[in-house]
């Protein structure tokens, strides 16, 4: 897998849009693009927030640009909100988005809202990519 785009911290994200960004938080926002199985996949590790999602929406729509297909590997989220959930409902209203591997925590934000009977969730990238 060859990655075709940049690796953004949420301190980078904060740092664009004037936020702060203290460098503490172990679990600050990361994100990489790749493609795999004919769709685009990107890779999102960390914690997604209004204030980090910024980055995560920008690979998203350059995956979406690129593949008709769009997995997002979520095996890595370890703090999402409802600033993610908005991002996962508008990037599946403007291409085919799948997820992958949700934490438990996502699975749970997916399953109180209702969004995973909307969205498309399987257990790995191949299996995102593959259905």
């Amino acid at each position: 897998m060859s990655l075709d785009g940049t690796v953004i911290t949420s301190r980078d994200a904060c740092a664009v849009s004037g936020g702060q960004a203290d460098g503490r938080r172990p679990d600050r926002a990361a994100v990489a693009r790749y493609a795999a199985h004919g769709a685009g996949v990107v890779v999102a590790r960390g914690s997604y927030d209004m204030q980090t999602v910024a980055s995560l929406a920008t690979a998203l729509d350059t995956a979406a640009e690129k593949h008709r297909k769009v997995v997002l590997d979520a095996s890595g989220v370890t703090f999402a909100d409802s600033a993610f959930l908005n991002l996962l409902i508008l990037t599946h209203r403007t291409t085919d988005l799948r997820l992958a591997g949700p934490t438990p925590q996502v699975k749970r934000l997916l399953e109180i809202t209702g969004a995973d009977t909307v969205l498309t969730v399987r257990s790995t990238v191949e299996d995102a990519a593959a259905c």
